[in-house]
């Protein structure tokens, strides 16, 4: 009887928690939803932010979506479009089949904010560097759009990376890395070269120059 007892106080503690932890989430969603205006600082800050939006690169990764997708997309503003997080895990699905098992089209707050999650993770994957991923409130919460179409802008060109992929890409082909070998004899050959060979600026100076100095009569 007693282990029954503890097994039921500590099935009844494991159910508080858990309700404890979902009730967490979902206020931590709604503070997030129902951020007021921001005032001094912040409101500088975010203006700030916001004057560095591209309309015409925002355009283009909407038409490129599209394209990648071969459908349409909603009329509505920009981040409109990517806020839930669908468009942006359907677009990964479109990129790397199969990376996002399950997309949440239904949901609360909670699950949106998965979907944005989920690309990040996906779009890392994908060859997207850690500093051009945005943050979730980033978007979630339209605080820094620009930073959002960098990253999609970092997604594009990583599908030059992907000779397997052979859709269409976004911005321009990174760098490739070019390496170069020298053998022995060619690095010895280098130690050799005399330093007057190189040049000299010895006999290039300031000396007899009196710029500045009273003049004496």
């Amino acid at each position: 009887r007693s282990w029954s007892v503890r097994l039921a106080v500590a099935s009844a503690s494991c159910s508080r928690s858990g309700a404890l932890v979902a009730v967490a989430r979902t206020a931590q969603c709604v503070a997030m939803a129902y951020r007021g205006p921001a005032y001094g600082l912040s409101a500088q800050i975010a203006s700030k932010i916001a004057s560095k939006r591209d309309p015409e690169l925002e355009s283009q990764i909407l038409d490129w979506i599209e394209e990648v997708l071969e459908c349409r997309l909603p009329q509505a503003p920009y981040e409109e479009v990517l806020r839930d997080g669908v468009v942006l895990c359907k677009l990964m699905n479109a990129l790397n089949p199969g990376c996002i098992p399950k997309i949440n089209t239904t949901g609360g707050q909670f699950k949106k904010m998965e979907n944005i999650v989920m690309f990040q993770n996906a779009a890392k994957e994908w060859g997207v560097p850690d500093l051009d991923v945005f943050q979730t409130v980033d978007l979630w919460e339209r605080r820094n759009i620009p930073q959002v179409s960098q990253c999609i802008l970092a997604l594009g060109r990583a599908c030059y990376l992907h000779p397997e992929y052979e859709g269409p890409c976004l911005g321009p082909k990174p760098a490739e890395e070019n390496k170069r070998h020298f053998t022995e004899e060619q690095l010895r050959a280098g130690e050799g070269i005399i330093n007057l060979q190189y040049g000299t600026n010895k006999g290039a100076n300031a000396s007899g120059i009196n710029f500045g100095n009273t003049r004496h009569m």
